[in-house]
Order: C-alpha cells, then sequence, then structure tokens
C-alpha cells in the first residue's frame, strides 16, 4: 500500500474555474497525497497564454499506468513555478482524459456546452468507478454544472444524485461540515413548493436517524446532539403559522425509537448500508478538524428523548444520539455554531445552505452520507464569471481535499480501542 492516500480528483466543467483552482493547489497537495485528475484536457488548455498564472504547467508521459479497463488517454501533468526558480516542477499528477475528442475547440471559457457536460459527467463516472474499485481511497468533486449536463442529455440533478446510482446505495444525504457547523439537507435539489408538498414525518425521521448514524461514525460521538429544524417561522407559534411542525415532533419521536433496538453504538440502524466511515472511536488523537472553532456548551438546553438500553428493569441507560426540535431555523444555526449542537438537520437546500456559506464559506466541505466511499467537495459552483482570471479562491478546494486525505488516513489506522 503506498504511504500516501490515493485520491482522484473529478475536473468539474472544463470551462470554470475547475481546472484553474487544480493548477493552483497542486503544488500544496502534492505532499499529502498521490492524485489522479479525471477530466477533459481540453480545460487546461483553454488557459493557456492567458495572464494571471501563478503557475506553469506542462504535459509529459504518465509516470504510472492508468487503471486497467479505461479507454481514453492518459498524460502526466507537471506543475512549475513561474518564480524565483522558473520551471522547478511543484506538483505532479496522473492525468485522464475520458473524452479526448472534446478538444478546445468545442468549449468557450465562461460557457457550459452540451460538449463540457458530457466532459464533466464522464469524468465524474470514471473517477467513481475508480474509487468503487479501490483504485483510490477517496474521490474529490469540483464542481459542474447541472445545466451542462442537460444539455448533454444526462438526466441528473447533481453530483449526490448519480454518485448515488453509480454506486447502487439505497439511501444519500448531502451533508456540509465545518468547524463550526455542521448541516445535513433533507432535501436538495428541488422547488420549494414540493418540499412542503411531500413532506412527511416518515422520510423527515429517516433524514434524522441516518444524519445521526453516519455522524456518530464520523466523529466517534455516540452522544450527539442533533437539532431539526422547522419550517415556518417560529416553528409555527402552537400552529398560528401552519401544521407542519406537529408532523416534525413525529419525526423526531421516530427518530428516537429508531435507536432502542441496538444496544452497542458500533451498529447502528443503518448498520446494513455500507460506509467508509468504521463504527467505533477514531484513531488516537484524530479529529475531523484537526482545530475546532466552536466551544462547545456543556448543556444544549431542553434536552431531547434520551434513548435508554432495552435490557430491561435496571438496566443501565447507554450512550445514544439526543434529538431537539423542530427549532425555528432563524437561531437553531446560531446555536449550534455556539457549541449547542453538534449537528442540524435543514428541510431543504437554502435553509441549510446560507448560514453555512456565511458562517464558514471557505471551510465547509460538501461530504456525501451513504456511499460505500469517501467523496469531498468544496461547497461552490462553476463560476463561469470568474473562469480564466485566475481570481478564483482555492482555499475551499484545498479544505475539500484535506478532509478527504484525513478521512483515508483514518480508514488505514487501528481504531483507537485497537492501538
Amino acid at each position: 500500500m503506498s504511504v500516501r492516500p490515493r485520491i482522484v480528483i473529478s475536473l468539474g466543467d472544463p470551462c470554470g474555474i475547475g481546472p484553474e483552482l487544480l493548477l493552483a493547489s497542486l503544488p500544496t497537495i502534492r505532499p499529502w497525497t498521490e492524485v489522479t485528475v479525471v477530466g477533459a484536457r481540453a480545460g487546461v488548455e483553454l488557459l493557456e497564454g492567458l495572464p494571471g498564472s501563478p503557475v506553469a504547467w506542462r504535459w509529459v508521459e504518465p509516470a504510472t499506468p492508468p487503471p486497467m479497463g479505461f479507454s481514453g488517454r492518459a498524460y502526466g501533468l507537471q506543475v512549475l513555478s513561474v518564480g524565483e526558480h522558473p520551471g522547478q516542477v511543484l506538483g505532479e499528477a496522473l492525468w485522464l482524459d475520458p473524452t479526448p475528442a472534446i478538444g478546445r475547440d468545442q468549449l468557450k471559457l465562461g460557457e457550459g456546452s452540451a460538449a463540457s457536460g458530457q466532459a464533466t459527467v464522464e469524468a465524474i463516472r470514471i473517477a467513481a468507478l475508480m474509487t468503487l474499485s479501490g483504485v483510490a481511497e477517496a474521490l474529490v468533486t469540483l464542481p459542474m454544472a447541472k445545466s451542462a449536463a442537460h444539455l448533454a442529455g444526462y438526466d441528473i440533478p447533481g453530483h449526490t444524485e448519480y454518485l448515488q446510482e453509480l454506486s447502487g446505495s439505497p439511501i444519500t444525504r448531502m451533508a456540509f461540515v465545518s468547524p463550526r457547523l455542521n448541516v445535513v439537507l433533507h432535501t436538495v435539489h428541488q422547488s420549494l413548493r414540493s418540499v412542503v408538498e411531500t413532506l412527511n414525518a416518515d422520510a423527515v425521521a429517516e433524514t434524522l436517524t441516518f444524519a445521526a448514524d453516519r455522524f456518530i461514525q464520523l466523529t466517534g460521538n455516540p452522544d450527539l446532539r442533533v437539532a431539526l429544524c422547522a419550517l415556518n417561522p417560529h416553528a409555527g407559534e402552537q400552529g398560528a403559522f401552519g401544521e407542519e411542525e406537529r408532523m416534525l415532533e413525529e419525526a423526531l419521536v421516530q427518530a428516537e425509537a429508531s435507536f432502542l433496538d441496538f444496544p452497542s453504538t458500533d451498529e447502528g440502524p443503518f448498520h446494513s448500508v455500507a460506509s467508509p466511515f468504521r463504527p467505533g472511536p477514531p484513531p488516537s488523537g484524530w479529529r475531523v478538524f484537526p482545530s475546532e472553532g466552536a466551544t462547545h456548551h456543556p448543556s444544549a438546553g431542553q434536552r431531547g428523548i434520551e434513548v435508554l438500553s432495552t435490557g430491561g428493569p435496571g438496566s443501565e441507560a447507554r450512550s445514544a444520539p439526543l434529538f431537539f426540535g423542530p427549532l425555528p431555523s432563524d437561531s437553531a444555526f446560531q446555536r449550534a455554531a455556539r457549541g449547542e449542537f453538534d449537528l442540524v438537520v435543514a428541510l431543504y437546500h437554502d435553509q441549510g445552505l446560507i448560514p453555512i456559506k456565511l458562517l464558514e464559506p471557505a471551510r465547509a466541505v460538501n461530504l456525501t452520507l451513504g456511499l460505500p466511499f469517501i467523496r469531498t467537495s468544496p461547497d461552490h459552483g462553476t463560476a463561469f464569471d470568474k473562469a480564466g482570471q485566475w481570481i478564483a479562491d482555492s482555499e475551499n478546494f484545498l479544505a475539500a481535499t484535506a478532509l478527504a486525505v484525513r478521512l483515508a488516513e483514518r480508514a488505514r489506522r487501528p481504531i483507537a480501542s485497537q492501538a
């Protein structure tokens, strides 16, 4: 096994900021991991000759062979210094182009198209299959343009749904993790009207239970505190602004009850769903984020129902997640950022994404729950309006890559109880 973890990065839309983020970041990533990039080489060629580049690059013969069965073109990419020591190799990667027929003449920088959509989705497919087969230990995805994918004939709402289809996972949820705030979305890419029309207790309970189950694995904390956002202002004001909160209360009860039948925290309600996060305590000294920004409160105020062991009279209470809510969303995220909750479940996309992008614009990482492999992504889009100007901030992409590497390293190490 390699000393460094092996990750694969899908380039995202070649006409967006993905190529320049990759080129600018590769020198930083180089000491962490062995990198394979999957995407259209033409995306890099679109940047040739443009001013402002902090690095140079060249194509060489690949130092390692492509995976068996790969039918595209393989290259070696070297990123070079343009400063005091021009030509010095700062970073390198194996580059796989699954759509070599798509050249720069078919692409336009800053504009998605059917060609860029095809290159994007095919890169995701190959990168995901590499991770599924164990060729790579984690997948990092740069941004895709859904509209371009649709122009190319791919009827997919986004990365999360497409990766679920490729992996055959029965359930996935989009999570965003950061030092100050962790959020799981109940619904993702759908209209707000449809969120309200399809809201039901069973589905919300499933999200609450699955989110808690996976975050217990991720953090090694069985006493997770999970807050559920309300749908209506003031959590419905006891029915004055809507009745949906009664349904959400039922969902919370269901989620609490779902942990009753599992006396061991190593075997939760979704233990049958493959996970890259091993149950049990993490390796000694390991943390999701090396430096935590939040100061944890000793109490979250009004406690949820503490799940007890079902071992009969006199049995001892066991560790289990605590659920709170439904809470007004205008205060739930502030309380979570103060450390009162470990995780917030939001009912719809913008309810969860607005606060995390305000609080952690650079450090929030998109982490897919439910896949049998590690997948992270930066929390931003293709930024077509910035493409080719070398002004896109790479900090969030680096945070996503760093988390993928840490999770891959954790999967290699013995858990704390075995150390």
